[in-house]
């Protein structure tokens, strides 16, 4: 993944390690082995800034390129941002183009372990590889909610809720709605409406790298197919400490070559 956001960026490649470096940082709870408190994230993440607005001063000089910062910099509703402005955009897309990615091809080994039979199904017709993405990303719900301020009173499905109330809106809970996916805690890619799932959010907040995640999650898999005949998990999955990132941080695996 940061090979990607390195190419999206037009990043130094050598440097890329900085970029997972600064998604981790972004999304940490401090005193979980990341960060150790909050100063600690502010450093780092005024680093960050100040390596973009680097490339920032290099891109605006020059005619504008197909790259995120020649975009941001260059763009008529962009070109004026301030400096916390500009590192929250950098911020949005570094992890949404690291963390959610990560997590579920971590998550999509998870599922196509535990469900031996349907793995067998992929094997047999790699056009389920798309099936399989779409489910685990339902499955995983990679970012668990997103929580948003009321600008206004209103009632919704009979609750009141009153301008300034925080309304937190649980994706993880719609993916998991049995009236819209039945026995909806099991992997199921067979699913006849796989992609109504509500992780990449919805309307105009809908994620606009999700075509870009899908695809990746599928060349991953096209290319694990091509090298071995199955990953097996031979230890305890552990996720993150976060209410947010639904993340998996550590996941032994036997890569097991084709005969």
């Amino acid at each position: 993944t940061t090979r990607m956001l390195a190419t999206l960026f037009d990043f130094p490649y050598e440097e890329r390690a900085r970029l997972k470096r600064w998604s981790d940082v972004a999304t940490a709870t401090p005193g979980t082995g990341i960060v150790e408190t909050e100063e600690h994230r502010k450093a780092e993440l005024l680093e960050c800034a100040t390596r973009f607005i680097e490339l920032w001063n290099e891109r605006v000089n020059q005619p504008p390129k197909f790259d995120f910062v020649s975009m941001l910099a260059h763009g008529e509703s962009t070109k004026n941002m301030d400096m916390m402005e500009y590192l929250g955009n950098l911020i949005l897309l570094i992890v949404g183009g690291n963390d959610t990615t990560r997590n579920t091809m971590s998550s999509s080994v998870l599922a196509m372990h535990e469900n031996p039979e349907q793995f067998a199904q992929v094997k047999a017709d790699q056009c389920l590889i798309e099936n399989m993405v779409s489910e685990t990303i339902r499955w995983q719900t990679p970012l668990a909610h997103m929580r948003r301020k009321a600008k206004m009173d209103t009632v919704l499905a009979g609750k009141t809720i009153k301008a300034g109330d925080k309304v937190v809106m649980w994706y993880i809970s719609g993916n998991r709605d049995e009236s819209v996916f039945p026995n909806a805690d099991q992997f199921n890619l067979n699913r006849d409406n796989l992609r109504r799932h509500l992780s990449f959010g919805f309307g105009i907040h809908r994620c606009m790298g999700n075509r870009l995640a899908e695809m990746q999650l599928k060349i991953l898999w096209e290319e694990i197919l091509a090298r071995f005949d199955r990953v097996e998990v031979v230890g305890e999955a552990k996720r993150g400490l976060s209410v947010f990132v639904r993340g998996i941080t550590e996941l032994p695996v036997v890569l097991h070559k084709k005969a």
